[in-house]
């Protein structure tokens, strides 16, 4: 009996002593889970110091506001597309000129295809014309329910998003559409006589330009991460491993072409890019640390 006694008190204090360090050990480890959550709530209800002081406007104000720059949006983007086909075979020699000097042939395989084909160039032609404008105007509508914290680190990210979306482009142009192209060449010489067809052509440019300046925003979007505090540099660096094995897979997907040479032509910069985001986060960081000491 005394031994069973003995037992059951041991027992009581083992439970006393797992039930005062269980919250602490619970706390450790949840602690990053809530810094995380913090930065949600954070971000989806900010604090009342960090709201704008601008007056509040009523549901059917921005509803007209928010009209008004539509409107304006696809006003730009008509006349983006309508003055980009007034010199629409200009543009399809500018698309032309990666593989001008490798002896290839265009060709009409269709009633129209040409008249078509100018049309799909000219209406992206004038969407990255109008850009700026519908960029602006999506700006001047969610700047007003921005906090003080936002608008701050906003222009930054828009000019650099938009730098870095061009920078893409001007890449794909010069360098990634060159190579690919030239590569196909290289590979049927011999064999084969490069008749391509014009529709098809400029769905491959086309679509391999606008998928590199996309892929051009991964900074923007690390920025953006490490600005709400969902992830720091630091995470950012330990997932290199990660990241080179994620940039071969977009770059296959993104690449309409299945070479390895082309998909390799992006992947690198996307591997490139992600570590120079990761490289600005932590110059942010260390910019706030400073400032919070001094």
């Amino acid at each position: 009996m005394w031994l069973l006694q003995s037992q059951m008190a041991c027992d009581m204090q083992h439970a006393v002593l797992e039930r005062q360090t269980l919250p602490a050990t619970l706390s450790q480890s949840q602690q990053p889970f809530e810094m995380d959550r913090g930065a949600i709530e954070n971000f989806l209800r900010p604090p009342p110091e960090e709201l704008p002081d601008d007056m509040e406007m009523p549901i059917w104000d921005h509803l007209d506001e928010l009209r008004e720059r539509v409107l304006v949006a696809l006003l730009a983007a008509a006349v983006g597309i309508g003055g980009c086909f007034l010199f629409s075979k200009e543009l399809v020699l500018f698309l032309e000129a990666p593989v001008a000097d490798a002896g290839v042939r265009f060709l009409q395989l269709s009633p129209g295809e040409f008249f078509f084909t100018t049309f799909k160039v000219a209406g992206y032609s004038g969407l990255l014309l109008a850009a700026p404008t519908v960029l602006y105007e999506i700006i001047a509508y969610v700047v007003p329910g921005l906090t003080k914290s936002e608008r701050k680190f906003l222009a930054p990210v828009v000019f650099g998003s938009s730098i870095l979306f061009y920078v893409g482009l001007v890449f794909s142009y010069e360098i990634l559409t060159p190579a690919a192209l030239n590569f196909f060449v290289s590979y049927a010489e011999g064999a084969v006589e490069s008749l391509w067809s014009i529709d098809q052509y400029f769905q491959f440019v086309l679509v391999l330009m606008l998928s590199t300046g996309l892929s051009f925003q991964v900074p923007i979007i690390q920025v953006m991460l490490g600005q709400l505090g969902i992830i720091n540099s630091q995470q950012m660096f330990s997932l290199w491993r990660y990241v080179v094995v994620g940039s071969t897979v977009v770059a296959a997907v993104l690449t309409p072409s299945t070479d390895p040479f082309t998909q390799a032509l992006l992947a690198i910069p996307l591997v490139g890019l992600y570590m120079g985001g990761a490289a600005a986060v932590r110059l942010i960081e260390q910019s706030k640390a400073r400032t919070a000491q001094a």
